[in-house]
């Protein structure tokens, strides 16, 4: 079975985030939470760079699919975004609460992150999940 362009850049996302999750946590651990804003500066920058690596590695690996997108692709891409999209908002809401609760920036700031991390992973699987199943009937 061939894997679109798409679903190969879906799981790179995936593994990009959930290593660079984990490389923050590991340095977190290691550091101490007083080191957390380089090191969650250093890790999202790190992701940032990565994803865009490994994009433009598929694509060199690819060149003829890189731009091959139908129907179906454009679907399944709304899709995962649209799922993804909701822990952006539910973090958005727990560093809200966290802000009014005076919470110190530390747990405001690693919310958002987890938040951002969760909207990568979820919504990586749900694409990768509607490329081997289908999208949903609603």
């Amino acid at each position: 079975m061939s894997v679109s362009f798409d679903e190969k850049v879906a799981w790179a996302y995936l593994a990009v985030a959930v290593l660079g999750y984990a490389v923050y946590l590991i340095l977190l651990g290691v550091n101490g939470p007083g080191a957390y804003v380089p090191l969650l500066i250093g890790t999202v920058v790190g992701a940032i760079v990565a994803n865009i690596l490994a994009r433009i590695g598929i694509s060199i690996a690819n060149p003829r699919e890189a731009d091959k997108r139908d129907q179906r692709d454009r679907e399944i891409k709304v899709f995962g975004e649209r799922v993804g999209q909701a822990f952006v908002i539910i973090g958005a809401l727990a560093a809200l609460v966290l802000a009014l609760f005076e919470a110190s920036w530390f747990w405001i700031a690693n919310a958002v992150y987890l938040a951002f991390v969760l909207s990568a992973v979820v919504g990586s699987i749900a694409t990768l999940v509607a490329y081997r199943k289908g999208l949903p009937a609603w």
